[in-house]
């Protein structure tokens, strides 16, 4: 029997934390919720892992949330306690590296581009009159934060003037500046949940008035046929495994112009909208692969 922790900074249980718990006790393991910011290392004459005060000791723990962060030494500080886990030999679903890979939108958009993955012109600036440029010569562009979530603080501006007033206001809270070409697709995007070197399947996620198209602003769902997912399985398998990932969430548009184009790659992705549409539960297999690496 395994110790099996599901790590999220958040007080109340989400969903999908709740369904990992499950599938964990469901296998007859001990399973544990744990905020990162409760896990606690000291060193003097040895190395101890502690959490709220008592040793911590897991065989394995999925990586969900690192909470919201208003400092990049608290940042700092979380993905230290998970690196001192990792390196006690517990079995970590995503790695701390992999995650905060995938957390840095330029950082994985680079690392999928060299990887001869296909991925939209991108940019990260701290000058404003980059951004006009940016706009002139890509026409409509969208800029969004380094770092976030659910299309939230997501633009879309094809006024160079207007791209100016934007970035301005992101540089004046010293925050730099992320550019995307806009990509012309129909009024969808797809999902992707990927498992291993598996594709648990994808859905369109469909938003008629808006071009923003994530679950969480509201958009339908809908699965996509198994006659569809070529080209999508081998991009999807092959983003995750790029960005060393176990799993993950990977998010593509049907450019207009041809193909497909990977807009970013989840280490943490939510699940709802998926399992509503494919009635597939990505937690049974997460759980499952996790407890085969232990064995290991």
């Amino acid at each position: 029997m395994a110790k099996i922790a599901v790590i999220h900074e958040s007080q109340k249980l989400t969903e999908a934390s709740k369904q990992l718990l499950y599938e964990i006790k469901s296998r007859g393991h001990s399973a544990y919720y744990i905020r990162v910011s409760k896990i606690n290392v000291s060193v003097d004459d040895e190395t101890k892992v502690t959490y709220s005060g008592r040793a911590l000791e897991l065989n394995g723990a999925l990586i969900r949330n690192l909470g919201f962060l208003t400092t990049i030494e608290q940042l700092i500080r979380r993905a230290d306690m998970i690196r001192e886990i990792e390196q006690r030999g517990v079995v970590t679903m995503n790695s701390i590296q992999s995650m905060l890979l995938a957390r840095d939108k330029f950082a994985s958009i680079s690392k999928l581009a060299k990887a001869n993955l296909p991925v939209p012109n991108t940019a990260l600036v701290e000058d404003p009159f980059e951004v006009m440029r940016l706009v002139e010569k890509w026409g409509e562009v969208v800029i969004k934060p380094l770092v976030g979530s659910l299309g939230l603080g997501s633009v879309k501006v094809s006024d160079a003037d207007i791209a100016f007033r934007v970035a301005k206001s992101i540089l004046s809270v010293n925050q730099p500046v992320y550019v995307q070409k806009y990509i012309r697709k129909p009024n969808r995007d797809i999902r992707a949940f990927v498992v291993g070197d598996r594709l648990l399947g994808s859905i369109y996620r469909i938003s008629p008035e808006n071009w923003k198209t994530n679950v969480a602003q509201g958009a339908l769902v809908q699965a996509l046929s198994p006659k569809d997912l070529g080209e999508i399985e081998e991009i999807s398998v092959k983003a995750t495994r790029t960005l060393g990932l176990d799993y993950s969430g990977v998010d593509i548009v049907e450019d207009l112009d041809g193909g497909y184009k990977i807009l970013e790659v989840n280490g943490a992705p939510l699940w709802k909208g998926f399992q509503s549409a494919t009635s597939v539960n990505p937690a049974k297999y997460i759980v499952d692969l996790l407890t085969e690496k232990i064995r290991k």
